[in-house]
């Protein structure tokens, strides 16, 4: 039985979830979840991925950890950047100020995002050296951890912060109506899906969601807002 239409629903509401979550959502293996979504890339044909790099992707979440070294390494490097980059955001957009950090967690891990950086680097590496194995101290994980909680409480939930979902929201709600109107502008690979069968609104769905911030941002400004037209240098 061809579960693929089913898996690719269920991705397209959250494409956070895991193999497992999938399953359960369907009653499947969850064996079969993975190597359906395997053959789901390239047109069908599959990415050819090793063992090792599948697990990696499984794996790379906080409640589970990687089997392989180089899992380990990516997990905590993705851990160790985002945090420090949402630090920096949201410096410059003024929701914090690197002195609202708690001072014990600024005296473990630094007092500013260098600092920051180079603490938790050699950390992982004078805790990993000699080791099969990708760790850190007790003290800095546990400072890491408080580190993410604080950034819940102040930044993520933040009132400044969540007002602009508003304006994210519209601006997604146009974008969506726009290339509803204006398919053909969508790229080649998805308008050869839409020949195929594939829903309109879904192939729409799919191209937005597919776009970072910036580029979401870009597009909405091509589309909406007239470009001055420039007389004399004016």
């Amino acid at each position: 039985m061809d579960h693929k239409q089913d898996i690719l629903r269920i991705l397209r509401e959250d494409a956070r979830l895991s193999n497992e979550e999938i399953a359960q959502r369907l009653g499947l293996a969850e064996k079969t979840v993975a190597s359906t979504i395997k053959k789901l890339e390239k047109d069908g044909e599959g990415l050819n991925l090793t063992w090792e790099v599948r697990d990696g992707i499984l794996n790379h979440q906080t409640r589970t950890i990687p089997h392989t070294l180089e899992g380990k390494i990516v997990r905590l490097s993705d851990k160790i950047a985002y945090v420090n980059s949402d630090i920096d955001d949201a410096i410059r957009a003024m929701i914090l100020d690197e002195e609202d950090i708690p001072v014990e967690l600024r005296r473990t891990l630094g007092f500013t995002t260098r600092e920051r950086l180079d603490h938790l680097i050699h950390d992982i590496i004078s805790n990993s050296m000699g080791r099969n194995d990708i760790i850190m101290s007790d003290e800095t994980a546990e400072a890491l951890r408080d580190l993410r909680l604080f950034m819940f409480e102040h930044v993520y939930r933040n009132p400044v912060a969540k007002g602009e979902e508003v304006k994210a929201k519209t601006m997604l709600e146009q974008m969506y109506y726009f290339y509803m109107d204006h398919i053909e502008q969508l790229p080649a690979k998805l308008l050869k899906m839409l020949d195929e069968g594939e829903d309109k609104g879904r192939i729409v769905c799919d191209y937005i969601s597919g776009m970072t911030d910036k580029y979401a941002i870009t597009k909405f400004k091509e589309n909406f807002m007239p470009q001055a037209w420039k007389v004399d240098g004016y």
